[in-house]
This record gives C-alpha cells, structure tokens and sequence, in this order.
C-alpha cells in the first residue's frame, strides 16, 4: 500500500474514532462552542484531505456534514437528536467507504446522493418540512417494503448469513433509483440507503455480492445500533499509534546511557582473562545492540518528508523565473535521524533554489547552448558506509570561475596573485564565503548574500560536510555528507601528548604510520610538515601543537613514530598527527560545556568504556583553524610533485649519496621504494649482486663502479621499477626529498650522470637512471650509453603522449637536458584538448600502444581533421618496430618511427626531423 495511503487511513479512522465521542457529548451538551469547533476540525481535515488524495466520494460526504456542522458553529441551526444522529450516519458512511478503501486501495463506485440530499436539507433546515410529503411513497409502491425489511435483517444476523441467504437478500433489494424515496421511512429505515450503494460496484459477479455485505452491515448497525462499526478496527490503523516526541527523546537518552555502561562493563570484561561473566555480558552486548537499532529506527523518517515542499517551491520558481524545470527526486525513501532531517530542511531548500536561479539558464540561452529547453535539477539520496549522502544537481551553465573571481577582489577577500596561484576548485570555494553572491541584482531570490554560508555552518554543526563539483557550461553538483543520526556515532580514539580524543569515521578516510623503517616519513616544505602518500603531497596538522598541549612523555617520542590519521573535509584532505591509534567505539555524543564553546576545534565530549571524559574532534573545525583556504599552496604542489610537464614546474627529486664527489640527485617519480636490503642476503647470480625481492631476483647495480658490496650489515637501496622488472640502485645514504626545477647547467661526459644543476643550494649530479636500467637488463632499452648533443638548441616544444608514468618520467628529463621544453600527456584525448586550447608544439612524440585511442589512430585524428597541428611533425614510440610496424606508422601520418628501447635514436630522430623541418622553412 502506498505510504501516503496508508498515512491517510491512519490519521482518518484516528479522527472517525474521536468524532463518535464528541458527537455523542455535543448531543447531551449543545451549548459548548469549544467541543462544536473541535468536531468542526476534524470533519474539515476529513474533507481536506480526501479532495487532496482525490477522493470524490468520500469528499462529498464530508462536505455535506461539514455544511451541517457549519451552521451549528454559526447558530443557524438548533442542535437536535435528529441531526446529530443525521451526522453519525455519515461518519458510519465514510467508515465503510475507508473499510472497502483500505481493502482494495480504490474508492468504490456509485455515490451518496439520498443521504448528501438529507444532510444539505438539514443544513437548509428543511429536513422536517420534507420528511412530510414524502411518507406516502411507500403505499402506491408495495415492493420496497419488503427491501426494507431485508435491509433491517441484514445486522442483525451479519455474521450468520450463508452465500445463498445473501444472494436472496440481494436479488430483494431496489437500486439506487427505485430507492430514492425511501431514506424518509421512520429513523431505523433510514441506515440502509447509503449501504445500497457502497454494495452495488458491480452488479454481476457474485463473488462481489458475497465480499460486499460486511460494510453494507456496518453502515447500517452504525447508526441504527449505536455504532457497531466502530468495534471493528481498521488493520492500517491498528498497525500504528502516535507517540510523543518528548517520550522518544527521552527512550532514545536512556538507551544512550545503556551503550555507556555496556562499554564499560566490555572495558571490564577485557582486562579479565577468564570470567564467568563473559556468555551474560556477550549476551547483554547483542540484546543492547538491537536495542539501540530498534530505537533508532523509531527516529528515522524518509528524505522525502523534507522535500515535500519542494515540487512547490520548484514549480512556483519556474514561473517566476521565466524557465522551464524538471525537478527529479531520487531516493526519496532513505532514512535518517528526524533531528537531522529537520536540520537539512532548508539547506537543502537554499541550494534547490540556488540551483534553480543561478544555475539553469533560460529556455533561449539553453537552446543556443544545444540544451534542451527544460533544465532539470537532481535530488539523489542513499546510504553509502553509514552516513547519508545527498546530492544536488543540475545541467545548468556551470559556477562562473572568472564572476566568482571579480566579487572576490571587490570584496577583498583575495588579491589577483592570490587567485592565480589557486585552482578552480579553491576558488569556487569562496561562494562559502559570508555575503558573497554572483547575482547581478537582489530579488526575492537570491542576491542577498546570505545562503551557502549558512548552509555550509548548519550542515558542519551535524558533523557533515559539503562538496562542490562544477564545470562550465554543464552543471554544478552538490555533494552532502551527513551522519545518519547526532545521537550515538562511531569514532576513532586517538592519544596525543598523553591526552585522549575522538575523531568521528565520518571524517576519517585512512590510518598512515610513519618511522624512520617505515616506507612513510615526514618531510617538510618550508617549515610545513607533509607526507608523501601514493605521489601526492598531504599537508599535516600537529594536534599537539594545534591545541597546545603540554607532552607529559617527552618530546623524543613524536620523532620516533607518529601516526597520521588521513582525514576529509569536502575536497580538503590533511592529516592530523597523533601519538597513538587505540580503536573504534561506539559513543555517546554529548554537548560541549559552555566555557569551551568558543573552541571551534571540538564538537562534543563522550564517556569512554573505563569512565573517563574525553573531547571529541570537530575535523571541520580543524581544517577551518588552520586555514581552509591556505591550502592552495599544496594542492598546487600535488599537481606538479609528481611529474614535470614543463620545463618550469617543479620536480620532486630524491636526494642522496654514493661514491665520492657532489651530492646527487634522480627524479622521485621514478623511484619506486626505497629499501634497506641485509647484505647477508645478497646472492651472485652472472657475476652480479642479486636479492631476491617479492618473490623475483632483483640486480643490484652501484653507481660507483669501484664500490664493493660488503658481506654484513644493511644498504641502502633504490629500487626501480616498470612492469614485471625492477633494478635496485646501490647508494651510501638518503639525504632528502625537495622540489626544485631541474634546470641542468653542466653536462657530464661520464655514462650515468646527465649533468650537473643547482639542487637545494648545493651543486647536484643528476644521474641518468636509464643508463643504470641497463646495466641490471640489457635489453631494458638497449643502448647502455648516452651521447651529449653539444650543439646549441633553441627552445623547441615536445609533446609527449604516452600512458605509461614510468616512461613519462623517463623521457621528461631526458629530452629536457637535450634541451627541449617538454609537455607530457597520458592518452590522445589530452593531446587533442591541448591542440583544441590552441597549444603549438614544434615536434610530437606519441606511443603506438595506448588504451582508448591508439597512437595510429591519434595521428590520423591530427593529420586528417583539419586541425592546427596538421602540418607538426609526429615520431611514433613502439617496442614493435618491424618494417610492417615502420609502414603503417608513416601512412597514418608519422614522420618517423623509433623504437621504444633506443633513447639514443629518439634524440637523433628528433633533431633530424626538426632540422629537416627548419631547412623546409
């Protein structure tokens, strides 16, 4: 059944039942103007909501009875037994319509015209007047009367009658027409008239006679004998009751303090080894366990209750606004916290409305845009590891990134070389901002300023967080993160500088350990502690020094081992620095004490297992106290630590030393692990130091030609990788990681080293990790030397396609210290988006085997659609270069074609077919 049905029938039989009792009060006590008005109520809210369900014939009942009663409240109308029994005989009418309703989720056909006619004569006060002239009818007629008499059996033996008894009771029965008179016999006669037509749906299937009769009887016992209707529940409504709000708060504190002890006596449980209070406390832990689940869910309500109001708000927009909408709800049925669902209430209604304004465009701009006229916005909902996620979203125009930048220099928020260095995504941040708005004017809409700063406060006070994507000329969404309820939450309990804390999971995206023998350590980039997860840069956050806290343990234990707990606030990711991971529990939440209000680093405290307080961590609060915004820096790093795309980004080189001489230098990126090998494990296999790492015989190779590797102890080892193979660099000692460009001021004759730059203010060998390569694989690329092209080169563009990392960051620095200005793309479809944003490149150089595009059908795509690199020179890379391989290169538009594994013949390739193309000019 549907819900709003269902709802429907509840509320409705709640109201029949209360309006039987105060009808029979208001008969025995006319004069109270109260007890008239209440029943008023209830018979309008009838009526209201059956003409919203679109319920015609149980509207027009209680419309008539409505009209009654409106002439009673007015005192146009004296009360009499009459009347009210007129009205009681109504209400047992709509009963039986909502008994058939419930049965069949359809209103049953016919209508209730003789008893509407009675109830408006009553309201007329011609009820007496025109009861008269109407008991003759009966005498020329003989049939009816029988009819009625077969109608008055009907109660009295309801429950007794066979199939055969009811089909003759059926076939003695007038119809509707015939029986239009008869409503005015005597009192008693009268309650069988609606009953004929509430049992008249069809008059030929039998199985419709013998299902029918039960709600004829009820009618009829109703008014004739006091009711008897009301005995027989609805089984909608019986299936719920109402209860107070208060009464479930306080169920919901009680069972809260239940969790708190049951954490306490399993803290107890745990310290003892053997108990025989283990299989009741277990026990006790289930049953408290689905305790807290079933009181949960008498919490939980539908989304869709909160975007009730929204089709409205939607449609009502759509014409003030001049636009075509389609508003599109997803998931309606998801469930969450009431007290949550009142809180996102009108956040979700601001941004609906945003959406609607500033996102879709007009119908006539939607169509030059190659839209469609209707722009649609997209309400999803669903559960996703606890938490509810809701997402806004429309196919409108996009967040304008260069309006949000003008209003943020007009209201000081950031300079023009502030928003330069930041990304998109930090910049469409500041529509966060208090009083910011885009709007070119103020309506009764938007323009005021006052929204998504609002929005995004109301939605981090439930522990949420909010995200937004957007891209220009498609559509902006909205992501929400909310916990399913504030009551009880699951978090991470963390020790710092000897103090606990919790930390909810909601926020909590990992757990990175870091130590000097673990693959993770800190580094610091300009005083900033960071950490180098998986070729990204996470700022870190001190909680120690975020909320100045006294190290009772000494500080030599924070350079030891520090755990790292990775959390996320909307696009935000940092890590927050503890001393100790303990474990994940269930807790409490309870509000801050007044006096620490004001510190916006915590949300709440909790009572843990062994009865100690402790605050819990409000990571938006965090990131907010430590400067949201300021992160710009270091997501800009990420972008460029772990590859260099162009000769003036930044490299993330790894610094160390090996053999006698400067310091040297290789590019991070092409580091796979850095290992600490035991020498006694070291093995020769082909006159060359092996160790066998995961499970394959790694080489080892120093860079010292002259260095003997000892027979104890450890060493340092730089492993590279590509594929199934890896080469394990011999060095003395790891220095550092830095960024720097690697701009190379000194070439080296000597095999193995590029040259020589300025890294970290000292003067850097850069090694050639290709020639290494070599020296472990012969057939790794081929060639096991490097000659240095002396001659002077202007700056000519590469673009290099290729969807491998390693081979990227091979080649990059490669053709860099060739002297060439490097671009490097992981597929064809960025190259083409670059040729599409008018980018030039003086050669490219793509790779042949590529997932999507291949790089034959990449030079077809340049060569033969009119583009701007039509007539740019392209060298294809493949490990495949048979002369088949060599001739369909150059008829898809290659000018020459080398072989992956010979460095050597693509720097020679290149400088060829640039001279050549130099000559031509």
């Amino acid at each position: 059944m549907d819900d709003l049905l269902s709802e429907f029938l509840t509320e409705t039989n709640e109201n029949l039942s209360v309006l039987d009792v105060e009808l029979v009060r208001l008969e025995q006590n006319p004069n109270n103007p109260e007890l008239l008005s209440n029943i008023f109520r209830l018979v309008h809210t009838i009526k209201g909501t059956c003409g919203f369900l679109g319920l015609p014939r149980l509207e027009k009942v209680a419309h008539a009875s409505e009209n009654v009663l409106g002439k009673f409240r007015d005192g146009e109308l004296t009360i009499n037994p009459e009347a009210v029994s007129l009205i009681l005989q109504a209400l047992d009418t709509i009963k039986s319509l909502l008994a058939v309703l419930e049965a069949t989720e359809a209103e049953p056909p016919g209508d209730d015209l003789p008893l509407i006619e009675r109830l408006n004569l009553c309201a007329e006060g011609k009820l007496g007047a025109a009861a008269a002239p109407a008991k003759p009818a009966p005498a020329p007629e003989p049939p009816p009367a029988p009819a009625v008499a077969a109608a008055e059996v009907v109660p009295a033996s309801s429950g007794n009658l066979t199939l055969d008894e009811l089909e003759a009771i059926w076939n003695a029965t007038p119809g509707p027409t015939s029986t239009a008179l008869a409503p005015v016999a005597p009192e008693p006669a009268e309650d069988p008239v609606p009953s004929h037509d509430l049992v008249v749906p069809d008059p030929d299937p039998v199985p419709a006679a013998a299902k029918m009769p039960a709600p004829a009887a009820d009618t009829a016992s109703g008014a004739g004998a006091g009711g008897e209707a009301a005995t027989k529940e609805s089984a909608v409504a019986a299936q719920t009751i109402r209860v107070n709000v208060d009464l479930l708060e306080n169920l919901m504190t009680m069972v809260s303090e239940l969790v708190l002890t049951r954490n306490q006596l399993l803290q107890i449980l745990r310290s003892q080894k053997e108990s025989e209070f283990a299989a009741p406390l277990q026990r006790l832990n289930h049953v408290t366990s689905e305790l807290q689940e079933g009181v949960m869910k008498t919490r939980m309500q539908p989304i869709g209750n909160a975007w009730a109001k929204l089709p409205r708000l939607v449609r009502d927009l759509s014409h003030e606004l001049g636009k075509k909408i389609d508003l599109q709800m997803l998931g309606a049925d998801t469930e969450l916290d009431r007290q949550v669902l009142e809180l996102i209430k009108d956040p979700l209604t601001h941004m609906v409305r945003n959406s609607a304004d500033h996102g879709l465009e007009v119908p006539a701009d939607r169509l030059r845009a190659g839209k469609s006229e209707t722009g649609r916005i997209t309400l999803n909902a669903y559960h996703e590891g606890g938490h509810i996620i809701i997402e806004i979203q429309d196919d409108g125009k996009g967040l304008a990134i260069d309006r949000i930048k003008q209003k943020a220099i007009q209201n000081g928020m950031a300079s023009e070389g502030e928003l330069a260095a930041m990304s998109d995504q930090q910049i469409i941040q500041f529509i966060m901002k208090p009083g910011f708005s885009t709007a070119a004017k103020v309506t009764n809409v938007s323009g005021r300023g006052v929204g998504m700063d609002v929005v995004k406060t109301n939605i981090e006070k439930i522990g949420g967080t909010i995200e937004i994507k957007s891209q220009q000329g498609k559509g902006s969404t909205f992501v929400i993160k909310i916990p399913l309820t504030l009551a009880i939450v699951s978090a991470l309990i963390v020790e710092c500088a000897g103090e606990r804390f919790a930390i909810p999971q909601i926020s909590v995206v990992e757990l990175v350990r870091a130590a000097a023998d673990s693959e993770h350590t800190i580094e610091r980039l300009k005083g900033t502690p960071v950490l180098r997860l998986r070729n990204r840069l996470l700022p870190l956050v001190s909680l120690q020094e975020l909320l100045r806290l006294d190290d009772q343990e000494g500080g030599e234990k924070k350079t030891d081992e520090t755990f790292i707990v990775v959390t996320q606030v909307g696009t935000y990711t940092f890590g927050i620095m503890v001393d100790r991971v303990f474990d994940t529990e269930e807790i409490v939440v309870k509000p801050v004490a007044p006096i620490l209000r004001h510190i916006e680093m915590f949300s709440g405290n909790t009572i843990l297992g062994d009865g100690s307080v402790i605050m819990i961590l409000d990571p938006n609060g965090i990131a907010s106290a430590t400067g949201e915004m300021a992160m710009g820096e270091t997501a800009s790093k990420e972008a460029t630590s772990v590859q260099a795309t162009r000769q003036e980004d930044k490299m993330a080189l790894l610094l160390f030393r090996a053999g006698a001489g400067a310091p040297k230098a290789v590019p991070l990126s092409l580091v796979a692990r850095l290992e600490d090998v035991d020498l006694a494990s070291v093995e020769s296999s082909n006159g060359m130091p092996v160790v066998q790492y995961r499970g394959k015989l790694m080489p080892l190779v120093p860079i010292d030609p002259g260095f003997m590797i000892g027979q104890e102890g450890r060493q340092p080892v730089l492993v590279f990788a590509d594929g199934d193979r890896s080469m394990g660099l011999i060095v003395d000692e790891i220095v550092d990681i830095v960024e720097e460009r690697l701009v190379v001021q000194l070439t080296a004759d000597r095999p193995g080293l590029m040259g020589s730059a300025i890294i970290a203010g000292k003067a850097t060998d850069v090694i050639d990790a290709g020639f290494f390569l070599t020296q472990a694989y012969k057939d790794w690329f081929g060639s096991s030397s490097t000659d240095a092209y002396e001659e002077e080169k202007a700056l000519q563009r590469v673009l290099l396609v290729d969807d491998s990392p390693f081979f990227r960051n091979l080649l990059t620095p490669l053709l860099s210290v060739a002297g060439y200005d490097v671009t490097a793309v992981e597929n064809a479809n960025e190259a083409l988006a670059l040729c599409e944003a008018g980018e030039d490149f003086d050669v490219i150089v793509s790779d042949i085997e590529m997932p999507g595009m291949s790089g034959f059908d990449f030079a077809e795509a340049v060569r033969q659609g009119g583009t701007r690199w039509s007539g740019t020179p392209m060298v294809a890379l493949s490990s495949h270069a048979s002369p088949r391989d060599l001739d369909r290169g150059r008829q898809a538009g290659f000018t020459d074609y080398v072989a992956k594994f010979d460095r050597d013949a693509l720097l020679y390739a290149l400088q060829q077919t640039l001279s050549e193309q130099k000559g031509a000019a």
